[in-house]
């Protein structure tokens, strides 16, 4: 019997999941993977795609019901908290199985210069004394906490153009898609002359050589903390996700 597989993407781990669920399974499962939508060119992914939000966790719900799905996989990003709580509800309300892929956090090493705080407006009050030039790898909703440091000079990476002039009063911007190179990442930092990164903790392989880069050139990094994780079942990468998948496919 082929059984209905919903992925919850967006993130590197939802587009392998997809692509090596098929290669494994392929005669056993249909696979939909759910993008935002919130990229215009999103990178190609395995099996059937949708685009848009549910509506909350009513909606995913009523969507899992209604498409009859078996089983849901939520492998957002560690900040899409709010899809995650989704997941966690509309699992427990429909008794659909559900699990999420929790990628590990990154781990301090010697030379790191992090300052860790809970939130953006924390990370725009903690750069002001780290220097004038500062890198910012942040979502646009963050950006606007940093809308008061009129004497900073930042540096904004993005997959696409802005819709709107960013709220910054002096700002360039640096369309690109990741995973970066670590190489290319010490350019920026000495091109540039950054005097601090801020990011966001989001783990992974993706933006890790950002962080890298810093170390290497003594830099502080602000680094806004993850949300809490969503509710267990949780695995840190796809080939546990893919044994999960193959548990309950021969159950």
């Amino acid at each position: 019997m082929t059984r209905r597989l919903l992925i919850l993407g967006g993130t590197g781990e939802a587009r392998r999941l997809a692509e090596r669920t098929l290669a494994q399974f392929g005669s056993r499962l249909v696979v939909i993977t759910s993008l935002a939508g919130r990229t215009a060119e999103p990178v190609p992914v395995a099996g059937e795609v949708r685009y848009g939000g549910f509506g909350g966790a009513a909606g995913l719900a009523a969507y899992l019901r209604g498409n009859a799905i078996d089983l849901l996989v939520d492998a957002t990003h560690p900040f899409a908290d709010q899809i995650s709580r989704n997941a966690a509800e509309a699992s427990a309300v429909t008794g659909i199985p559900r699990l999420a892929v929790v990628r590990p956090p990154w781990q301090r090493q010697p030379g790191d210069r992090w300052i860790e705080v809970p939130d953006a407006p924390a990370a725009a009050a903690a750069v002001g004394p780290l220097g004038r030039r500062i890198w910012l790898t942040l979502g646009t909703t963050d950006i606007e906490a940093f809308t008061s440091l009129t004497e900073h000079w930042f540096l904004v990476r993005r997959v696409d153009p802005p819709p709107a002039p960013l709220p910054l009063c002096q700002a360039e911007i640096l369309l690109a898609r990741g995973p970066f190179v670590l190489e290319d990442e010490r350019r920026i930092l000495a091109e540039q002359r950054i005097d601090a990164v801020v990011s966001r903790a989001s783990g992974g392989a993706t933006t890790v050589a950002n962080i890298d880069a810093a170390r290497d050139a003594g830099i502080p990094v602000v680094l806004i903390a993850r949300p809490p994780p969503p509710p267990e079942p949780l695995v840190p990468t796809v080939e546990a996700a893919l044994g999960w998948l193959r548990s309950r496919l021969d159950a």
